[in-house]
């Protein structure tokens, strides 16, 4: 039996951030790597109050999703979180590359801002069930439409999206940050309730 929750309690903190990792390290790894510091700045910024998150009947942590708001979002973070963890040296590169990566929040629409499900637990409905989740927070919170943003090379997560009902909105290609995160362009997608 799989239940979703709102708010991440501190017990699966470190489960978050290996989940976390494990979809997104891929993506961000060269930037944010090596895998320890990643740990630690996630461990930092993580905000367990823009989350909804999956576990199964023994409390496994099975999926999660992160959304954004302009009180923060689930994985952001500030300059001196980067410098903290990374040094002075380390952040002044990596800093303008993170922020080119950022995607504002947005007035008319809530943004989902990363989803990631266990390799292991992968079709078994949980993709679809925290998209749900996402929906309803932000139908709660009064919002007209979700938005997210998906990266060319995640041909699963596209396919899931459009099969929920999300549209491509646009694409836009990230140029030659493409040699430091891995992929080449990203696609906003919107579901309109």
């Amino acid at each position: 039996m799989i239940t979703l929750h709102k708010g991440l309690p501190p017990h699966l903190r470190a489960a978050a951030i290996r989940l976390y990792w494990q979809a997104f390290g891929g993506k961000l790894g060269t930037v944010m790597g090596p895998d320890a510091k990643a740990f630690r700045f996630l461990n930092r910024v993580l905000r367990e109050d823009h989350c909804i998150y999956a576990i199964d009947a023994e409390g496994k942590l099975l999926g999660m999703v992160g959304f954004k708001t302009h009180d923060g979002s689930f994985a952001g973070g500030a300059i001196g979180d980067v410098r903290a963890v990374y040094g002075l040296l380390g952040s002044a590169w990596r800093l303008p590359l993170l922020w080119m990566l950022e995607s504002d929040t947005d007035n008319s629409r809530f943004l989902l801002d990363g989803i990631c499900v266990d390799r292991e637990a992968r079709g078994m409905g949980i993709g679809t069930a925290l998209l749900a989740a996402i929906e309803a927070e932000a139908q709660n919170r009064g919002y007209p439409a979700i938005r997210l943003d998906v990266i060319d090379s995640n041909f699963r997560a596209k396919a899931l999206y459009a099969r929920q009902g999300y549209l491509a909105e646009k694409t836009a290609d990230i140029g030659v940050l493409r040699y430091a995160f891995g992929f080449q362009s990203s696609t906003t997608m919107v579901k309109s309730f």
